[in-house]
């Protein structure tokens, strides 16, 4: 593995940088926490020390979107949602259709955000949502660093 030499990131810059990449791409604003992970682990960041990062920091994200449709079904009635009535009836068909289990998927681009929303929405306790959720993207981001390390 041939290091990349970031003189001014250090540690800590690096895992502020993947917490917030993470944290963002768990919701609607389109950002990918899988380059910037790639990208640390080239650096020889720790790869142990990223994972949890960018695990809590995604699933953190993913909360804010079960609070917004936990806290935030008025905001549907007044069309502010933050997301569109197509997102949120896809999200919802999903998650009625597979349960629990639907949120294992929640690291999935275009239907993993509404379904964390849907979660919400259908009043699912924080406790039972959180498992899954987290499970759904740890094997996410294993399968990502296995990838970038051995192709490093």
């Amino acid at each position: 593995m041939t290091a990349i030499d970031y003189p001014a990131l250090s540690l800590a810059g690096a895992l502020a940088l993947l917490f917030i990449s993470s944290f963002v791409a768990a919701t609607l604003i389109p950002l990918s926490s899988e380059v910037v992970l790639a990208g640390l682990l080239a650096a020889q960041f720790e790869p142990w020390l990223l994972l949890i990062v960018a695990l809590v920091g995604n699933t953190l994200g993913a909360s804010v979107n079960w609070f917004l449709g936990y806290r935030g079904i008025d905001l549907l009635r007044r069309k502010l949602s933050p997301f569109n009535a197509r997102q949120l009836d896809r999200g919802t068909r999903a998650f009625k259709k597979f349960g629990i289990l639907s949120l294992l998927f929640s690291w999935l681009p275009i239907v993993g955000d509404p379904l964390t929303f849907a979660a919400g929405v259908l009043k699912v306790p924080f406790a039972t949502f959180l498992l899954p959720v987290a499970f759904g993207k740890a094997v996410r981001y294993l399968v990502v660093m296995a990838a970038a390390l051995h192709f490093a």
